[in-house]
């Protein structure tokens, strides 16, 4: 595919004493097709593709920003050609990292230690599928000038690329808090691209919270009162009956609100975190991740818990019994001091073990079992495998940590039920297990899982939408 770039232009190791600007330049001009002395991302994108040289996705607009300095939306000769010179170098340091015995090639078991390290485990098998795109004679290894063809103009120079498919992604909100962050690449952190990832994934998340924002009410009105005879169908009629259609929404408002500072310190606290936990330089782990994102998780939770507390309570409320956000808050703190904001933070913070770790292995393990037998050709999965196993990930860590997450909602809302006594974690887990049964601690799960596909449907193609409208590259 690469033969006429490396004949040619890129002469291999034995030529490497040829002057690079003329080398840069033979191609330059091949990528000037009108001859003006620049290139735009129109010549680029069509000269790439006449020379049969491979690109990632959205490859030619990462060149652009990386290489055009006077940001005039083309590249001279200078930039064309520092551009390649510095990647080269980054090439060159990815090759080196990769290349575990340094004898000048990259083997299947250096792809597989090198993967591992990023926290993805992988067999030989699946490590010769991904030399095999980049292996031009055939030898099931990759040299330098393999790598350094394959890559010149594909701006991956990590394998951690390849990883990144695999990412659990911002822009799936199923509604629950626990989930642990997402990682940016320093390109992303560097270009912005960050903040406009979490803009659209809070904006796909208020979408989504309000979609399924019945379901979710639903949940927490079974959740609190407990009724073995509150079913669905049952619980919907008699919500409409009380407060009309639109009380299916009440409390959604504090469930939207909260996303961007929850989101905000999630992303501050998992940065911290990872510095802490890693040295500089070092790649996060999968256990590192983990309790990463489980510190961030509980420390966002810590700063917005009143929020949780106010969302449970309108949820739970009569037709006129508040006022609003501002309302419920105000008779909460005459009513019953600074510390009914606080109650059931315990189990709020013991579920975020559990649901976090068990999101995690089960993620991992669907990945592992996807490379395993369905990688054929490409280590992308795929829209539909991403979400698939996303959802069912998440729903796994729902179900492990539900009881804990009905037990703070009891908490959060027992002062408002009538004859109820006010008990603590372990109390209120002995009451629902003596007079409900096991089946007690599951009461509203059902109208759980049924938001989760909704959740995920909408999320992902209001994000899609969002990222496309803020110019977010695609991965």
């Amino acid at each position: 595919m690469l033969r006429w770039l490396r004949a040619f232009v890129l002469p291999t190791a034995a030529c490497q004493d040829a002057e690079p600007p003329t080398r840069y330049e033979t191609l330059f001009r091949a990528l000037d097709r009108n001859g003006d002395g620049v290139v735009d991302i129109g010549e680029l994108q069509q000269g790439l593709q006449s020379l049969g040289i491979p690109l990632g996705q959205d490859a030619e607009e990462k060149i652009f920003i990386a290489g055009d300095v006077n940001k005039d939306g083309k590249l001279d000769f200078e930039e064309f050609m520092k551009y390649l010179k510095d990647h080269e170098k980054k090439m060159k340091l990815a090759f080196k990292s990769l290349d575990k015995n340094s004898d000048g090639k990259i083997e299947p078991s250096e792809i597989v230690q090198s993967l591992k390290m990023l926290g993805l485990h992988i067999s030989e098998d699946q490590a010769k599928l991904i030399l095999q795109s980049i292996d031009a004679d055939g030898t099931m290894t990759v040299d330098w000038n393999e790598w350094r063809d394959y890559f010149l103009f594909n701006p991956v120079t990590d394998i951690e690329e390849i990883v990144r498919f695999w990412k659990h992604s911002t822009g799936i909100d199923i509604g629950d808090s626990l989930t642990i962050p997402d990682e940016f690449t320093e390109d992303e952190k560097k270009s912005g691209q960050w903040w406009r990832q979490l803009l659209a994934g809070g904006v796909a998340g208020a979408v989504s919270r309000t979609s399924t924002a019945p379901l979710d009410r639903l949940k927490v009105m079974m959740q609190v009162h407990g009724s073995k005879s509150m079913n669905i169908f049952g619980g919907f009629r008699q919500m409409v009956k009380e407060g009309g259609v639109r009380s299916l929404w009440r409390g959604n408002g504090t469930n939207v609100i909260k996303i961007a500072p929850e989101t905000a310190v999630k992303f501050w606290a998992y940065e911290q975190y990872k510095k802490l936990l890693t040295e500089e330089g070092q790649k996060l782990g999968t256990f590192e991740r983990f309790v990463s994102g489980s510190m961030a998780g509980a420390t966002a939770q810590t700063f917005i818990y009143p929020m949780e507390v106010l969302k449970t309570r309108l949820a739970v409320a009569k037709t006129g019994q508040y006022s609003g956000i501002y309302g419920c808050a105000k008779k909460i703190l005459k009513h019953e001091g600074f510390g009914a904001f606080y109650k059931g933070y315990v189990p709020n913070l013991l579920g975020i073990i559990p649901y976090a770790g068990i999101d995690l292995a089960v993620y991992e393990l669907l990945k592992s079992y996807w490379l395993e037998n369905f990688a054929k050709d490409s280590v992308n999965p795929g829209v539909v495998v991403l979400l698939s196993c996303g959802a069912l990930s998440s729903t796994c860590g729902q179900l492990a940590s539900y009881p804990l997450a009905l037990v703070r909602t009891r908490m959060q809302a027992q002062a408002m039920v009538e004859g109820t006594p006010q008990l603590n974690m372990v109390g209120l887990f002995r009451r629902i297990v003596s007079k409900e049964g096991v089946p007690g601690l599951y009461r509203g799960i059902t109208p759980n899982f049924m938001k989760v596909l909704p959740a995920v449907g909408i999320s992902y193609v209001v994000y899609e939408n969002m990222k496309q409208t803020l110019g977010v590259a695609r991965k």
